[in-house]
């Protein structure tokens, strides 16, 4: 068979499209399609080699440069990233970085894959001297003077230390707020609303007229570096923080792993914060931390060896939408939940989605009996893609926001930058159901028995109005609930009263203060190393800390010295629980694992996998998840999978629970 012409019609095929996506920003086929066009080209080159030129968009990173603009050549080059829907894919990428690096010790960082525009920043004297487009790579656009129209983009580094020349490379982006509401402001005014951020945000950017792009409220976020007159840092993750202090936007989503089994957990686990954040992504990125190792990989004529993305695989449908729920988190936030007849998505049947805002409702025009296309993408939560308004019936009613809570009957308020909407009564019984849920969770106060069922009860009979009357339970009571047997209750009760010794940073996380997860919580407790120092911080001190940015520092504080807040905490103190911080470091002497890397395997008696971990840390040792010849031990509970075998084959120590705690120095 003749390779040849399907060699070239795909070369064709794929020059057009990245016309359309990066020029025109009006691309006719999804990511995917085009996925699948250049994978078929890069299989019939590799079987062809021979017919290989250099001309190719294999070759090359793809793109542009955009007629009405200055062309200018970057310092160093724009690579785009290799990228795939396969997991396995990601283990093979690793198995490569592994091999080239042999036994040298290296991190992975990872961080969402925001769907923007790429471009260079490049400061001279801490000064914005040119912002430019990715292009092809090697050349592309002016737009300095549309960069400077991006309030997020600073014109002045801030602060001190900054190199003479410093290129940061990342992605402008349109927030979903300032696009729903541009496209409002558009609709009102009979104009032709945008399809979406991505294609939004590369059309503002090649306007000639500078001021549009000030109007539409585009952002930025860097992601690398280009050229630098001297070195930041040793690791990525380090040099981030420097780029904080000089005014440069940054994700607060990356996260360092020390191997690809923990970057894969930080992949799966995305999809669940994606909507904490104002803008697209389609995958997560992983990256070699170390700056030296990612010189020593080196990179194609198109991609970095040391990164690659992983994207979420997207499947739709058309479905009919039949009603629409109001749902109350704990945070008051009203979420608009579409009802619409079952299809089958990603290997499971969906019969609702998150419309995530009223701001979204409008954007998509989407009313009640509309046909809409709905998205899947793995584990991502489905969601209403578009509307299908040649379809739409006569009787398709609009969907106006409750100006009353579906729940309490409170009134309703909008938040300042115009997104969400909230119940304003912070005794409403949906957002103490949800943060009850929140705070019995097993990454919180991992209150074993304390479900959603058992949490709507106690509510609902005015037994439980806040945390601390969770202490004052008592199992004769509970017995009274429905499904509810003196053993089970006795076993809550104690499951309740067990968790009045979780530390600090659990506790932290379970109250709830909006922006702190699990990592701020545990950062917090591990600097103050009380709740009474915590307490008494103030912004700026709370800032200075390490991993913690003012967004998180200013919700902390408000949390703190709000009446709510204080109560909550006095009430809690009240009821018994300890509230104690682990201790940030200790002597040589003091830490038994000090220098140890553990695995732990199954399900340990006592004691959560999160509580192990913590164990570990704590005691001076690095909590690895998976077994290697650096492995000096494995800790292994009941059902137990391959990392038990593993250990097993390398010759790798394997203790129980009891004697895990014997090298703590628990018993």
């Amino acid at each position: 068979m003749d390779d040849a012409p399907r060699i070239e019609q795909l070369r064709d095929d794929i020059r057009r499209h990245d016309r359309l996506y990066y020029v025109e920003a009006t691309p006719e086929i999804s990511d995917r399609d085009y996925d699948r066009l250049m994978d078929e080209l890069k299989t019939l080159e590799a079987a062809h080699p021979d017919l290989v030129t250099d001309d190719s968009p294999t070759q090359r990173v793809g793109g542009e440069p955009i007629e009405g603009f200055e062309s200018v050549t970057h310092a160093q080059r724009m690579l785009s990233i290799d990228n795939t829907y396969d997991a396995e894919d990601v283990r093979e990428f690793d198995t490569r970085v592994r091999k080239a690096l042999e036994e040298h010790p290296f991190h992975y960082l990872v961080d969402p894959k925001i769907d923007g525009v790429a471009v260079s920043l490049r400061y001279e004297g801490g000064r914005l001297v040119l912002a430019a487009t990715r292009g092809d790579g090697v050349r592309g656009d002016n737009i300095t003077n549309n960069a400077k129209r991006i309030r997020a983009i600073p014109l002045v580094l801030t602060g001190e230390g900054f190199p003479d020349v410093l290129e940061v490379r990342g992605e402008v982006f349109w927030p979903r707020s300032a696009f729903a509401a541009t496209n409002a402001k558009r609709a009102e005014q009979g104009q032709e609303t945008f399809a979406n951020p991505r294609n939004g945000a590369a059309g503002t950017l090649k306007q000639l007229d500078p001021t549009v792009v000030g109007e539409r409220g585009l952002a930025f976020v860097a992601h690398g570096l280009g050229e630098m007159s001297e070195p930041l840092g040793n690791r990525a993750s380090e040099i981030t923080q420097r780029l904080k202090s000089w005014s440069i936007p940054m994700s607060s989503f990356t996260e360092v792993c020390d191997d690809i089994d923990a970057a894969m957990e930080t992949i799966e686990a995305w999809p669940a914060h994606q909507d904490e954040v104002d803008y697209e992504t389609d995958g997560m990125v992983v990256s070699v931390d170390e700056l030296a190792l990612r010189d020593e990989l080196g990179s194609t004529s198109k991609a970095p060896r040391w990164r690659m993305a992983y994207k979420y695989e997207a499947e739709r449908a058309e479905t009919v939408l039949r009603a629409v729920d109001f749902q109350v988190g704990r945070l008051g936030t009203i979420t608009p939940v579409a009802r619409f007849d079952p299809v089958q998505l990603a290997g499971t049947t969906v019969s609702n989605a998150s419309l995530h805002n009223f701001d979204q409702i409008e954007r998509l025009d989407v009313r009640v009996g509309d046909a809409v296309i709905v998205e899947k993408a793995g584990e991502i939560i489905p969601h209403v893609l578009q509307v299908v308004h040649a379809h739409r019936p006569a009787d398709a009613k609009p969907i106006d926001p409750p100006s009353a809570c579906p729940s309490c009957g409170h009134e309703t308020r909008r938040d300042e930058d115009g997104v969400y909407l909230r119940c304003a009564d912070p005794a409403c019984p949906a957002q103490l159901r949800e943060r009850l849920r929140f705070f019995a969770a097993r990454n919180q106060m991992n209150i074993e028995h304390l479900g959603p069922a058992v949490i709507d009860q106690l509510v609902d009979q005015g037994w439980v109005k806040d945390f601390a009357d969770l202490y004052a339970l008592e199992a004769e009571k509970v017995a009274e609930l429905d499904r509810m047997a003196e053993t089970s209750a006795k076993n809550l009760i104690d499951a309740i009263q067990t968790s009045k010794d979780r530390p600090l940073d659990r506790v932290l996380a379970g109250l709830g203060i909006r922006h702190v997860g699990g990592r701020a919580a545990e950062v917090l407790a591990g600097h103050f190393g009380g709740l009474d120092a915590l307490m008494a911080a103030s912004v700026e001190a709370l800032t200075d800390v390490d991993e913690i940015g003012p967004v998180i520092a200013e919700s902390v504080h408000s949390f703190f010295h709000s009446e709510a807040g204080r109560t909550a905490v006095d009430r809690l103190r009240a009821a018994g629980l300890t509230m104690k911080a682990e201790r940030l470091a200790r002597d040589a002497d003091d830490q038994p694992l000090a220098g140890k890397t553990v695995v732990v395997t199954g399900t340990l008696a006592g004691m959560s996998r999160p509580e192990a971990q913590a164990a570990i840390k704590a005691a001076g040792g690095k909590a690895a998840s998976s077994v290697s010849k650096k492995t000096d031990f494995v800790v292994a509970g009941e059902a137990t999978g391959g990392k038990l075998d593993k250990a097993r084959s390398l010759g790798v120590e394997v203790i129980d629970v009891a004697e895990f705690r014997k090298r703590l120095g628990l018993q």
